[in-house]
């Protein structure tokens, strides 16, 4: 269980980095916009898993929903309605612009995550059990 959760702790640094990078020196109209929202979702999946390496297992369908809450926030614009325009912070974390798109890319990253998951978990399954 340990392991795991290193593991995940590992994935959740690597894929902030990027995130941070993406961030910081990509401005584009493909990376920046849609790569980044699939590994948001894959970036709040490991951070989830540190802490429940196996007791969600319908974790990326609850972040899924998360994502959606949250561009449905913007949707309503949640940030002027809070007085927050003029926070950066807020800004960054809830958002400011709703777009249909980034639901899609959610959900693409949603799925990634747990496929990706799904794969790894059965083959360490299928080696434990070939150990036994």
């Amino acid at each position: 269980m340990k392991k795991r959760r290193i593991t995940y702790a590992a994935l959740f640094v690597i894929i902030f980095l990027i995130e941070l990078y993406i961030a910081l020196y990509v401005h584009d109209d493909f990376v920046r916009p849609y790569i980044g929202d699939v590994f948001v979702t894959a970036l709040i999946c490991c951070f989830c898993r540190i802490f429940f390496p196996r007791g969600i297992k319908l974790l990326p369908l609850y972040v899924l929903i998360f994502s959606f809450l949250v561009e449905t926030a913007q949707y309503f614009n949640v940030v002027t309605l809070l007085g927050l325009q003029d926070n950066a912070l807020a800004c960054t974390i809830i958002g400011t612009s709703f777009s249909h798109i980034d639901l899609v890319c959610y959900a693409v990253g949603c799925g990634l995550f747990w496929a990706v998951e799904f794969s790894i978990l059965s083959l360490v399954d299928r080696r434990q059990q070939s150990n036994s």
